[in-house]
């Protein structure tokens, strides 16, 4: 069943004040939701403190959410934009391990000690935070979430090439990052390709 389409009777019951409704979108996107807030904030009860929120404000905007249109672009902004209210607030950071498993997917199949793995990880880590917050996010709803540019850009409320921008000025600045660095060659390749 194409989401939109599933998502539309539940918006409406919703709307109605079926409470039901609610559920069913929430195990339909949670584990989006969650993932997002966990790759930008990496911090798993944050994440699970914006999974929440997020669903308590679809509940409390259901009137304002279109049903002709997909949830899942609405659901990304208020996921960003309270991750990014809380990061500015705070900016304590931790480990990023779905992310990363998800950026190093391929590399991993290539026959590498335990030890150099994780020291790729750790330099890859590394590498992502410092990333600013906008860079950071198109990198995650582009590479773990696997959203195409018009996605993001609908999104986050700003034009394709602004995401392009954001998107490239990542690759240079993790590639500036790792020069140098011990990196395996196809990992390197992966993040700033």
């Amino acid at each position: 069943m194409n989401p939109i389409q599933g998502d539309a009777p539940l918006i409406l019951r919703l709307q109605a004040g079926d409470l039901d409704a609610l559920g069913e979108l929430y195990d339909r996107y949670r584990l989006v939701v969650y993932r997002t807030a966990l790759a930008i904030l990496r911090d798993p009860d944050v994440a699970e403190d914006i999974l929440q929120e997020v669903f308590l404000r679809l509940h409390a905007y259901a009137a304002s959410v279109k049903p002709e249109l997909p949830l899942a672009p609405w659901l990304y902004r208020v996921t960003i934009n309270l991750s990014y209210t809380w990061f500015s607030r705070r900016r304590w950071l931790a480990p990023l391990d779905e992310f990363l498993e998800k950026l190093i997917g391929p590399a991993r199949h290539h026959p590498e000690p335990a030890a150099e793995q994780h020291d790729d990880r750790a330099t890859m880590q590394r590498a992502i935070d410092g990333l600013p917050f906008n860079q950071r996010v198109v990198v995650i709803l582009h590479y773990l979430n696997d959203l195409s540019l018009i996605e993001i850009a609908e999104i986050l409320k700003c034009p394709v090439g602004t995401v392009k921008s954001r998107l490239y000025y990542a690759r240079e600045n993790l590639r500036q990052q790792l020069e140098g660095t011990a990196l395996s060659p196809e990992m390197a390749y992966e993040f700033t390709r």
